[in-house]
């Protein structure tokens, strides 16, 4: 049976930052950066070549609260999600990674549920999904030649070297635009729940640091270790 919060509680618990990836925190509060929007396609706007476009989905009400992300694209590829708006949850805050790390590798709004958060992924994948179709109607309707020479250039793909751990070997490899890190994937991997669970939180990391100069995740020093001397090496490689 749900309870009634008091709106005190809900005020105050909105004042605290939870995660790292900056999620509004109660049902109805967003980001300084950005207010809750009506439509995806009227909070978008470009802000450049070189840092991408920043478009705001839709706010989904869910049972559990408003969803909101916010989505940086480079020409269509997503570069970026971020969490405007969340329930205030326990199993939202563990999914929110996992959806985030999902969406970098798939492209897409086409993820997996998270387990346990089952709310909080659909709402999500709405609101992602809104903001992926404004995108592409606004690059449609003014496509610039920036975007184009974007989609031209071709991604390189570097493999780290394969590092040997007390848990098991650890191996990434690095998909670059230009200079930029857009995406990393695990070759190789201990077969442990603690690198499970940390190995979207290290990718989620790099992309937010484009470089191997990240936080260890804690319960998994070891293959944080082992990850970040692999990334640095396809670094290093890339040139």
């Amino acid at each position: 049976m749900k309870r009634a919060i008091p709106v005190v509680v809900l005020s105050i618990a909105g004042l605290v930052p939870i995660w790292r990836y900056e999620p509004s925190i109660g049902g109805s509060t967003s980001t300084t950066e950005a207010a809750s929007t009506p439509s995806a396609s009227a909070s978008s706007s470009g802000s450049g070549s070189s840092s991408g476009t920043v478009v705001k989905g839709t706010t989904v009400t869910t049972e559990k609260g408003p969803v909101q992300v916010q989505v940086t694209f480079q020409g269509d590829r997503i570069t970026a999600v971020k969490m405007l708006q969340q329930p205030n949850h326990p199993q939202t805050t563990a999914a929110v990674p996992k959806l985030i790390a999902e969406t970098l590798e798939a492209q897409s709004a086409d993820i997996d549920t998270v387990s346990g958060a089952t709310i909080t992924t659909e709402g999500y994948k709405e609101s992602l999904q809104a903001a992926i179709d404004a995108n592409a109607e606004a690059a449609a309707a003014s496509p610039s030649p920036s975007a184009s020479a974007s989609t031209a250039s071709a991604a390189q793909t570097v493999d780290g070297s394969a590092v040997n751990t007390e848990k098991g070997t650890v191996q990434v490899q690095v998909t670059f635009e230009g200079e930029k890190i857009s995406a990393v994937k695990m070759l190789q991997q201990p077969n442990h729940p603690q690198t499970t669970a940390a190995v979207p939180k290290l990718i989620a990391e790099t992309l937010e640091a484009q470089s191997a100069d990240i936080d260890t995740v804690s319960g998994a020093t070891i293959t944080s270790d082992g990850y970040k001397e692999s990334l640095q090496a396809a670094i290093d490689a890339k040139g």
